[in-house]
């Protein structure tokens, strides 16, 4: 990994983004490294919303950049610009920014001559003026989100995506909680998001993290009281703790050991049951059959790219048509361990249609006495609804609050 001074938030803001944009790694990986472990935590975390800032202005920062420069430096030097650049549109201190961009620049042998470039280009970018534009969706997404959703919906979309996505809770009844707004459907947003074990009531374990959108899918179900309940692919728990919280007895499968890890560490501080199981799903068999399963398959991700806006910069689509055929390998496993009368929700957070709409269409069509039970969820809008009755749900609804992640989910119920 391409390493700048990392002895500072800014030093480390820049490693990441080159890993993100020189070598293809997700913004998780690049702080595996250990030049950027060895950060103090409070510039870890600092360091990782710089990046993030960056990540969702390349296009905007690039269009400012280009006439302040013949040519466009290394990679390490022009994320020492975008890094800057985003800052000072941001209002901050003039001094303290363009000194330290240029010390980054002469830390490393391969870019210090470079250092007088990045002084002069900085010094002609104004503080505190917004950036212009927005960071367009890859070609490989926007093409069939425009086919699907039309130009003015990706449009806002890309808009949604461009601000840091606020923080969303999933709050018991009666429970201590930080104060925030309570959505539409329940789930509480805070604007400022802080260090999440600092906010009041996480160590009494009355809320979790949970987008609101992600939050709908156990709804889905109905009442699940005392029914056994399967939640496949569980992690990070979310979910699980949803459908604990709901009363049910609670199957939760994931064939990540570390990410069931942090399920068992949030059933502890929530003082929630669940049965926890490392396997994988496609060879797994249950003892008996379920009342009630919750099949949050793995996907794109294209839906939470507003929370990882390294996403669009790793991927390039060309793994899609694989984890669609292990979404239906998946949903056809999970309606066998259904019991009769039983409700699946299938679950991807995904914006494209391939792992939502298409998929349920298939399973229709392929498992006769297999109907849709139309979303009557409080709080949710009617074109949210498809016409086969799932929830389509896309980072611009809500926009005037922050908008959500992009999820499809539909509830199916076995004859």
């Amino acid at each position: 990994m391409t390493q700048g001074k990392t002895g500072t938030a800014r030093g480390g803001a820049v490693t990441l983004l080159n890993a993100v944009l020189g070598e293809g790694l997700l913004l998780a990986q690049a702080q595996e490294a250990p030049g950027f472990a060895a950060l103090a935590a409070p510039d870890r975390a600092r360091a990782q919303r710089l990046a993030l800032s960056v990540l969702r202005l390349v296009e905007p920062v690039d269009k400012q950049l280009h006439p302040l420069m013949r040519k466009a430096p290394p990679l390490p030097v022009l994320n020492i610009l975008r890094l800057a650049v985003v800052e000072l549109s941001q209002g901050a201190a003039a001094h303290g920014v363009v000194n330290e961009a240029v010390s980054l620049a002469r830390a490393n042998r391969k870019t210090g001559h470079l250092a007088g470039l990045v002084n002069a280009v900085l010094r002609q970018v104004p503080v505190g003026v917004a950036l212009n534009g927005v960071q367009k969706l890859p070609r490989w997404l926007r093409q069939p989100l425009v086919h699907a959703y039309g130009r003015d919906a990706v449009a806002a979309i890309e808009a949604v995506q461009s601000q840091p996505a606020p923080l969303d809770l999933t709050v018991r009844p009666g429970a201590e909680a930080p104060e925030g707004a309570v959505l539409p459907t329940g789930s509480l947003r805070l604007a400022d998001r802080g260090q999440v074990s600092a906010l009041p009531g996480y160590e009494a374990g009355g809320w979790w993290v949970q987008d609101a959108a992600a939050a709908l899918a156990v709804p889905l179900l109905g009442n699940i009281t005392g029914l056994r309940t399967l939640d496949l692919c569980a992690a990070p728990g979310g979910k699980t703790l949803q459908l604990a919280a709901a009363g049910a007895k609670v199957t939760a499968l994931d064939i990540s050991a570390p990410r069931m890890a942090r399920v068992a560490e949030n059933l502890r501080r929530t003082g929630l049951q669940a049965d926890c199981v490392i396997a994988d799903a496609l060879h797994w068999q249950p003892d008996a059959p379920f009342d009630a399963i919750l099949l949050d398959a793995p996907c794109s991700a294209t839906g939470t790219m507003r929370r990882h806006p390294d996403l669009p910069f790793v991927k390039d689509g060309s793994e899609i048509a694989a984890l669609a055929d292990l979404q239906a390998q998946l949903l056809d496993r999970a309606l066998g361990w259904l019991r009769p009368g039983g409700r699946l929700v299938f679950v991807t957070c995904s914006l494209l249609p391939e792992e939502g709409e298409d998929q349920i269409d298939a399973a229709l069509a392929r498992h006769s006495g297999l109907t849709v039970c139309p979303p009557a969820l409080p709080g949710i809008a009617a074109d949210w609804v498809t016409a086969q009755g799932g929830l389509r749900l896309r980072p611009d609804h809500w926009a005037d609050k922050g908008g959500m992640d992009g999820f499809f989910m539909a509830c199916l119920q076995k004859a």
